[in-house]
């Protein structure tokens, strides 16, 4: 699909600090775009290089195949929602929102700015919300006035900040559904940032994860949960243990484990990840696996690792176990039966059912995100 939305080569640094490094990103017309990455990874200067508040060092951005690097934001005709709403107290709702459209520079007669106020208003299910203040409505829908103050001027492009990271837990789920479906209504092409990935998940067509100012890997949440690209991102996106491991043949590894002489160590299948293309048996490497991709195993089961259950946390359908392995490390088990207790002693096996195990270049100085 043809690029709605591009942004080329964004280098942008404050001082000596490099906070972006060669961001290519394309965004498709009503596609949602979510950029996710922890504090300090240019995922919030990457949206005020893409409206205009700051300017790459290099690098530009496109719409449309025209280049808007230098625009102004009051040009590029964006629509931004703010993390903290910035909604004026002092104005009702309908003023908050009227005055969306006046920064436009649209100065339309009463009766249209009227007509637009109450449109924005139905399209974020607050009807009828015109004179109320501020100060007299809830989070989730101060919020969506935000939105519809927004969206109002009928932007080419929605920007989202953190939008929900005000909102308690159980309002945030609520508002989340309530503003998917409000840009779904619209059909906008939007960019948001958040440091949630449920958040990323749920609201993103599709995401890009970012790190260190570098874009590690765009995809769907289902590619980037199951295939991938970086060790950072197998290990950020989702819960992840990571087992040091020796590479021995194509998409084989084996894991060391102490066993009795004569006895033959456990060897687990997993996928490459791309950075090894034409890595060499013998090569130390981590496997990278997801807790549903292990299962309690056998005693017999000569492919299996021993371990102790240090930890159970149930949840509902599910139970998670914590497994200090007696070779060292410790993993985490996900089964749909708790049958195992703290302290007992477990083997831990791949699972087949689950996503297969990733193979990714040792680490070395790494730091979990």
């Amino acid at each position: 699909m043809t690029a709605f939305l591009t942004l080329d080569q964004l280098d942008k640094s404050f001082g000596a600090q490099t906070v972006l490094r060669g961001l290519s990103l394309e965004v498709t017309k009503g596609e949602i775009v979510a950029l996710l990455g922890p504090s300090g990874s240019g995922k919030t200067t990457a949206l005020r290089l893409i409206a205009g508040f700051e300017a790459p060092d290099r690098g530009r951005i496109q719409v449309e195949g025209v280049d808007i690097t230098a625009l102004p934001p009051e040009r590029r005709h964006f629509g931004m929602v703010f993390q903290h709403y910035a909604l004026f107290p002092h104005l009702t709702v309908g003023e908050n929102v009227a005055f969306g459209i006046a920064g436009h520079g649209n100065r339309g007669d009463r009766a249209d700015i009227a007509r637009r106020v109450a449109a924005a208003l139905n399209l974020v299910e607050l009807p009828g919300y015109e004179a109320r203040r501020v100060g007299e409505i809830s989070g989730g829908q101060q919020q969506r006035v935000a939105l519809a103050r927004a969206l109002a001027p009928e932007p080419r492009v929605l920007l989202l900040d953190e939008p929900l990271s005000n909102l308690d837990p159980t309002l945030r789920e609520r508002t989340r559904r309530e503003l998917k479906r409000s840009i779904r209504r619209v059909g906008i092409t939007t960019v948001l940032v958040t440091h949630e990935q449920e958040e990323a998940f749920h609201l993103g067509d599709r995401v890009a994860v970012l790190h260190g100012g570098v874009l590690h890997q765009v995809g769907t949440p289902e590619d980037l949960y199951e295939q991938p690209a970086t060790r950072f991102v197998a290990t950020f996106v989702g819960r992840a243990s990571v087992l040091p491991s020796v590479l021995e043949g194509d998409g084989a590894v084996w894991v060391p484990v102490p066993a009795p002489e004569g006895t033959a160590p456990a060897r687990w299948t997993a996928t490459r990840a791309p950075e090894l293309k034409g890595a060499a048996p013998g090569e130390e490497v981590d496997l990278v696996v997801r807790p549903e991709s292990l299962a309690f195993a056998a005693a017999g089961d000569t492919n299996a690792l021993a371990g102790r259950v240090t930890e159970r946390r149930y949840a509902g359908p599910v139970t998670y176990y914590q497994v200090a392995l007696a070779a060292g490390g410790e993993v985490e088990v996900l089964t749909a039966s708790g049958t195992a207790a703290t302290g007992d002693a477990v083997r831990v096996a791949p699972n087949p059912a689950g996503p297969a195990p990733r193979l990714f270049r040792r680490a070395r100085g790494f730091t979990e995100p």
